[in-house]
């Protein structure tokens, strides 16, 4: 039995953690969550789960939780009710819970960010889905990693299937994840991508994209944020961040490939120049579930992958002119230390920006390379916490700088 703690139980990463947790009841328990605002879903998990302890973001609302717990019929009152906390200490509380051997970190931004070191130092195991925890704080987290001995398993499909295929090599070690330092015989990442919303425009049709253009997946639906990044191959910059920390490959070493299909989900070509891959119909469910039972693999009832189904598997380079936002994450992996941070939180406010229709979709690249730009003097090397914290708030406000000297509402030329 596995005892787990949930980051953002509310989120989708966190139901979907508990609904493999409830179908698999004999193999995992939860013993900790936490949560923002969604009140009725929560205690709802806790009636389901009855967890040992519960952190609220907002501590003002703790109170109102323990009255509503308390006022539950007892026939679907947990008999223990759990211990309540609130505000950040109360998340950090909960990531370390002393009774926890895996923590899933669903908590979505920089929020994730302190809870998350709170289970590293405590040596907990991670499920990783924050990924600002590697792409904005790197530096931060890898020491801390390597000081505590925690190991952080990858939870999101893409890097699920490069540790999927690596554990098919004699050299296979979760240690060296996120240790900075090569995988042995690890030669290249091939990190798949849909394309998103304009996989099939024409670059100079760009000028025209509106938001319902935008966050119009043509393969699934996701939230708009990310469908936005999915548009732009953000999303895909910023896994090529965390797999350079992951997995501890060059820049130049790790690519990405467009794959209109989503059934192989990436691939490693290892030094005898073999070709791993590893394939599946796109669920979230299946990397979250070999996070939460790894080294193991259980049996599931899931629907199987059916290749003649599929029928083609498909593959092209993804084109600079259409996806600039691509080549500056790039170039912010590469500047290292605090530009990965500043350039993460330059694209979610310019996202939010552009799905209020205050700038558009062209100029969200002009803003992130804005920002980037001005920060390159004040770049920290090996920033800490607080840094990172700091340049992200920075880079949030440098942003509504930006747009406010923007031409009014002229579309923006593609970058060269």
């Amino acid at each position: 039995m596995k005892a787990l703690a949930v980051l953002g139980s509310t989120g989708s990463i966190g139901t979907q953690t508990l609904e493999l947790a409830e179908e698999f009841p004999d193999r995992f328990q939860v013993v900790a969550l936490t949560a923002g605002n969604n009140l009725d879903l929560l205690i709802e998990q806790i009636r389901r789960h009855a967890p040992e302890v519960v952190a609220l973001a907002n501590a003002d609302r703790v109170a109102e939780l323990r009255e509503r717990l308390g006022a539950l019929d007892a026939a679907v009152r947990p008999a223990r009710l759990p211990e309540l906390l609130g505000g950040n200490e109360g998340l950090c509380a909960a990531a370390a819970w002393p009774s926890a051997d895996l923590v899933v970190t669903g908590i979505v931004g920089c929020a994730g960010l302190l809870p998350t070191l709170a289970a590293v130092r405590a040596g907990k195991d991670l499920a990783l889905a924050n990924k600002e925890t590697l792409i904005a704080a790197g530096p931060v987290v890898l020491p801390e990693l390597e000081k505590s001995g925690a190991r952080l398993l990858p939870a999101d499909s893409e890097h699920s299937a490069i540790f999927q295929c690596l554990q098919g090599t004699p050299w296979a070690d979760t240690a060296r994840l996120s240790t900075g330092t090569p995988t042995p015989g690890l030669r290249r990442i091939q990190l798949t991508a849909s394309g998103g919303a304009f996989r099939d425009w024409d670059p100079a049709d760009l000028a025209k994209a509106t938001v319902a253009d935008a966050t119009s997946h043509p393969n699934w639906s996701m939230g708009r944020k990310i469908t936005v990044d999915s548009a732009s191959l953000m999303n895909k910059g910023l896994e090529v961040i965390e797999a350079h920390y992951l997995f501890g490959l060059d820049y130049d070493a790790i690519e990405i490939v467009i794959h209109p299909q989503s059934i192989i989900h990436s691939m490693v070509e290892l030094a005898d120049s073999s070709v791993l891959a590893q394939l599946g119909w796109p669920d979230m469910k299946l990397p979250i579930l070999y996070c939460l039972s790894w080294p193991e693999r259980l049996e599931t009832p899931w629907r199987r992958l059916d290749l003649t189904e599929v029928g083609t598997l498909s593959f092209r380079k993804p084109d600079p002119a259409k996806y600039p936002c691509m080549q500056l994450a790039y170039a912010a992996g590469r500047a290292g230390g605090t530009m990965p941070a500043v350039m993460n939180a330059a694209n979610e406010q310019a996202v939010a920006l552009f799905l209020a229709e205050q700038v558009h979709f062209l100029d969200i690249p002009r803003l992130i390379e804005r920002v980037c730009d001005r920060h390159r003097v004040d770049l920290m090397a090996a920033p800490s916490l607080s840094d990172v914290l700091a340049v992200d708030a920075w880079a949030r406000q440098a942003v509504h700088e930006a747009a406010a000297g923007l031409s009014a509402r002229v579309p923006a030329a593609l970058p060269a």
